[in-house]
């Protein structure tokens, strides 16, 4: 058995098709089914039924995929030490962040860190905060950056930025030339939010008690996968929402959005790192410039 071997199978096993596979890595739709095929054969087993013109994997090949993408988790921490050796001329660094972290917050010091690293790749998952702390926690991310604490007692987290929230609403919505009573309006109007789990959902959610609200009374009209498509929905009027200033800056300058005076408290974006995986030199530098910079 070999790691080409394993990474072959690993990739047709997640897309549960050979030549999409094929494609990803690169290779041949026939070199690929050989390679699946010489590890049947060799241990005499199934990996994968073939139902009509699909193929699904079996419960062998279901246990056998974990273990698969274990070995080449490892392989890759063990290429990663010994790249650490030559220094920081090559390597790579897996970072992932919230989505208002990722877009208004992360960019400037990522290039920044590539000035400095250009034999550094990068890459960066963006997904919600328990998105990006279960890759952290996994391990298929070095670094991780949320809005918010994290209540994990196997990742380290340090503040590295202030936020503030703001609600807005659009020109010709009611709240525009008013101060609305939350106990009393914000029931009786349409709002529009990310996914449960995302950061500013969770933090508005946690303080409408104190303004005398149930979250659960909001008539939520929209849920959306990404802070642009609420502050677009938001100015076409489908209703009010809680979101970063730094998402909203653009749309306020142009008049397209409309700040609400409603006092919301700022929140922190965090770094977090796994504390007992190893940390790659790469790694260690970027949450360096990151946490000394902004302490």
């Amino acid at each position: 058995m070999t790691l080409e071997q394993l990474r072959i199978f690993v990739a047709v096993a997640e897309r549960e098709h050979v030549t999409q596979g094929a494609r990803d890595l690169n290779l041949t739709q026939s070199a690929t089914s050989a390679a699946i095929a010489a590890l049947e054969a060799r241990y005499a087993i199934k990996l994968f039924d073939r139902v009509g013109r699909r193929i699904v994997l079996t419960e062998t090949g279901r246990i056998f995929l974990a273990e698969a993408k274990a070995v080449i988790a490892r392989a890759a921490a063990a290429e990663t030490v010994l790249g650490d050796l030559a220094g920081l001329t090559r390597g790579s660094l897996g970072l992932a962040a919230s989505q208002t972290v990722a877009n208004y917050w992360l960019p400037r010091i990522i290039h920044h860190y590539h000035l400095r690293y250009p034999g550094i790749a990068v890459t960066l998952a963006i997904g919600n905060t328990e998105r990006v702390s279960g890759l952290v926690q996994r391990g298929e991310a070095d670094l991780g950056f949320v809005e918010g604490e994290i209540d994990s007692v196997t990742l380290a987290t340090h503040p590295v930025a202030d936020d503030e929230l703001v609600l807005v609403v659009a020109p010709g919505h009611d709240w525009a030339g008013r101060r609305p009573e939350p106990s009393h309006d914000f029931p009786r109007k349409r709002w529009v939010f990310r996914e449960r789990g995302s950061g500013t959902r969770s933090i508005f959610e946690a303080v409408l008690p104190g303004m005398g609200v149930d979250a659960r009374d909001l008539a939520i009209s929209l849920e959306l996968p990404s802070n642009g498509a609420v502050r677009a929905a938001v100015e076409a009027g489908a209703g009010a929402t809680v979101i970063s200033k730094l998402v909203a800056e653009s749309s306020l300058r142009a008049g397209t959005l409309v700040s609400v005076d409603i006092a919301l408290p700022k929140r922190r974006f965090f770094a977090m790192r796994h504390r007992e995986r190893y940390l790659t030199r790469a790694a260690q530098e970027f949450w360096r410039t990151v946490v000394d910079g902004n302490t």
